[in-house]
This record gives C-alpha cells, sequence and structure tokens, in this order.
C-alpha cells in the first residue's frame, strides 16, 4: 500500500472495533485503536521509533536487559500492532518471541494490514495470556513483557499473586517482568500489584511521570521486577532524559507508595480501574 492509498481501517474485532489510522506526518506509521482507546503505534520504516511514553519506557528496559544486540528469548502478553515485537527484532535480531493476543479478529486485522517480516523470529498466538503462560516452558524466557488491556483495563486474572508466580515459573532465573498498569490518585489498584509482584519477585521498582505518582492525573505506569539486581541507575538517566521526563522508584520510597497494601490473590482480584473520561480517547 503506497503512502497515497493509505486510508483508514475499521473493523469489528473480537472486542470491539478497531481503527488503523494513517499518521500523516510519517509516511509508514499507523494508530491502533480500540473502541477509542489508543492501544498500538507502528512506523513500519522504523521499528525502532516508539510514540507512546509508556512504551519508550518498557524500550528503554528492554535495552538494558543484555547487552546490545544479544538476542532474547520474549513472551509478549498483549499484542495490539505488535510494536515491542518489531523493535527487539530491529534492536536485537535473531530474538525468538512469542505474542499472545486474547482478540483473535484483532491478530487477523494487524498481521494482514501491518504484516511481519517473514525472518522477524515473531510468532502470534490468539489465546488468553493467562491460560498460554500456565502451559508455556517452565525457564524459556528472559524477558516477559504484559501489556493486556481489555478495553482500557487489566483483565482481573492478570493481577494476582497466583498469576505472578505463572510469570515468574516461565522466566530464567536472570529474567525480567515488565508490566504496563494505569491508575491514578489515591492508587488502590497500583499499589495492591506492588504488593503482589514483590510477593512473588525479590526485586522491584516503578517507572513513572511525577504528575502521575503526585496524583495530578491518571496514568501508565511501568513496574519492572526480577530476581537480579534491577538497572535502577540506567533506567533513571534513561527516563529522565526523555521528552515527558520520568523517574524510577525503588527502595524506601517503593515501599512507601506500596504502603498498606497486600497482595492480591485469585479469589479477591479486581481489574484496573475504569479511565476518567478522555484519559485516554482518541477522536
Amino acid at each position: 500500500m503506497s503512502e497515497d492509498e493509505r486510508v483508514p481501517v475499521y473493523r469489528e474485532v473480537d472486542f470491539g472495533v478497531a481503527r488503523l489510522l494513517p499518521d500523516v506526518d510519517r509516511p509508514r506509521a499507523w494508530l491502533l485503536t480500540v473502541d477509542g482507546a489508543p492501544q498500538s503505534y507502528v512506523d513500519l520504516d522504523d521499528p525502532e521509533y516508539l510514540e507512546f511514553e509508556y512504551v519508550r519506557r518498557l524500550g528503554h528496559v528492554l535495552d538494558a536487559a543484555a547487552p546490545p544486540g544479544r538476542a532474547l528469548d520474549m513472551v509478549h502478553l498483549g499484542g495490539g500492532a505488535l510494536t515491542l515485537p518489531r523493535y527487539v527484532a530491529a534492536t536485537r535480531p535473531g530474538s525468538r518471541q512469542q505474542v499472545v493476543e486474547a482478540d483473535r479478529g484483532l491478530v487477523r486485522l494487524v498481521t494482514e494490514v501491518l504484516p511481519l517480516a517473514r525472518d522477524a523470529g515473531i510468532e502470534v498466538h490468539a489465546a488468553d495470556a493467562r491460560a498460554w503462560l500456565e502451559q508455556a516452558p517452565g525457564g524459556s524466557a528472559d524477558v516477559l513483557v504484559a501489556d493486556v488491556f481489555g478495553g482500557s483495563r487489566v483483565p482481573a486474572h492478570l493481577t494476582s499473586v497466583e498469576y505472578a508466580r505463572a510469570a515468574a515459573r516461565v522466566l530464567r532465573p536472570d529474567g525480567l517482568y515488565l508490566a504496563n498498569l494505569a491508575d491514578g490518585a489515591p492508587f488502590a489498584f497500583l499499589r495492591s500489584q506492588i504488593a503482589t509482584v514483590a510477593a512473588v519477585f525479590a526485586q522491584v521498582c516503578l517507572v513513572a511521570e511525577p504528575a502521575v505518582l503526585r496524583g495530578r492525573r491518571f496514568g501508565n505506569t511501568v513496574l519492572v521486577a526480577g530476581a537480579r539486581e534491577l538497572p535502577i541507575p540506567y533506567l533513571a538517566r534513561r527516563v529522565a532524559a526523555d521528552a515527558f521526563p520520568a523517574r524510577v522508584e525503588h527502595g524506601d520510597g517503593l515501599r512507601e507508595l506500596a504502603r498498606g497494601a497486600h497482595p492480591v490473590s485469585d479469589a479477591d482480584a479486581v481489574p484496573s480501574p475504569q479511565p476518567p473520561d478522555g484519559a485516554f480517547s482518541v477522536k
């Protein structure tokens, strides 16, 4: 499809109405929304370009996960338009990546309109993230990225200690767990997720914009966890230099943020909160 032929694509998918909107400023870039909520942004000519700030922060963690260029075994829970898998394929050639996306209609749309290179090393599974994870081989992944939203909310069954243990089982001993979480003050959901992940992983940090942490607005945060020491100094430098600077909370600061929160079990898990009207919508 040439630049002149690009037109918005609308399609009913399993969990709503998906739109692929061409970016007029970048010849082969597209924005994916589902029911008006932004899901992904992809530039097919430049897969290393990350438009969304929270995705850029995830990219910073991936850059620090291993020496530059070293291939990784990756699991992505939540596919969207496959932004991060494309990024890893470009920055770490030879990586083996498993992508799990529950919306089969969305998988068909993305692979049809925004096809992957045959040698990208990316395998897409149309399946429930938790069910797939519980069947995956143990110790098979270097990094697991959780970016799953049903509409604009993280599903409840991906917020519990049982889920976090399933994620930890799939990771290698030095593996990293990354999660995109959205919340606003008073952070009941975010605080519970910090406590939940900390009950499974020895090391945890949180990356977020100061305005979000101060309760001034609803927004995305990135939770990073693992058994090994986290690359906190590197992350702090990278996120501070972004167009919308963020900071890294860890140690005492993170414990203070999560004070009084308790790990969540499957029995009492709830989805992440509904964003306020207009928080993420695209007209």
